[in-house]
């Protein structure tokens, strides 16, 4: 597990932001979390400082492409790429260049929405990084426990994720200590308005991993999928 002494964040954590020069203003400061980064994909995915993730998604597409995660200067940092022929709804989360960071799969009959992440392109037990799954069958709100792959036991979960999907506020957990690591809010555009796109922003903060962070958000995306659909 990983251990920090970062403090949670309240209600603050929600002000709305602007951006000068790159700069996130009207957001509290959030000092790094202490020991080691929370590297759960790769280490080259933490950063010293918050990280805000501009979160686009097509509410009508279900083609190529229709989700994609940008930094607040609008450029592509991935894109999920679904498989919808795939009997298992297959997912692989892509960098700016096309090159896969990892791939997930839902579970065949798993009546909680079980999804197995892996390494890059990868569908072997062995490039397991973690799964996700929901914390019970019928549930009001988002609440996700997730297990990395050395967690064979299960008796308790690595991270969680709390919050209403539907209203695109939803918070990710370290675990083990209920320190919060990343937060989701709606975040209105015209764009969005009109021609049908949703737009949201994460903020993760500093030296956490937001390659996790942005997979997770892609398993949430598809668990509500299916639960409309």
């Amino acid at each position: 597990m990983f251990q920090s002494s970062y403090e949670k964040l309240g209600d603050e954590a929600e002000a709305s932001t602007t951006h000068v020069d790159g700069v996130v203003v009207g957001r509290p400061y959030y000092p790094p979390l202490s020991g080691s980064p929370i590297a759960v994909i790769g280490r080259q995915f933490c950063a010293p400082y918050a990280v805000d993730l501009v979160i686009v998604r097509k509410v009508m597409s279900m083609t190529d492409g229709n989700f994609s995660v940008r930094d607040v200067n609008g450029n592509t940092m991935f894109k999920m790429k679904a498989q919808f022929g795939s009997f298992r709804g297959r997912r692989v989360l892509v960098d700016a260049s096309g090159s896969p960071i990892v791939s997930m799969q839902k579970k065949l009959l798993s009546t909680r929405d079980r999804w197995k992440v892996f390494k890059g392109d990868s569908k072997a037990p062995e490039d397991l990084i973690f799964s996700a799954k929901r914390s019970s069958l019928f549930q009001y709100k988002t609440k996700l426990n997730v297990f990395l792959a050395s967690n064979t036991t299960e008796a308790f979960s690595d991270f969680k994720v709390k919050g209403s999907w539907f209203e695109r506020s939803c918070k990710i957990y370290n675990g083990n200590a209920d320190t919060l690591i990343a937060q989701m809010r709606m975040k209105h555009t015209a764009s969005s308005l009109l021609i049908g796109k949703d737009t949201f922003m994460v903020t993760v903060c500093p030296n956490v991993d937001y390659a996790f962070v942005a997979a997770l958000i892609v398993i949430l995306d598809a668990i509500n999928r299916d639960s409309v659909n």
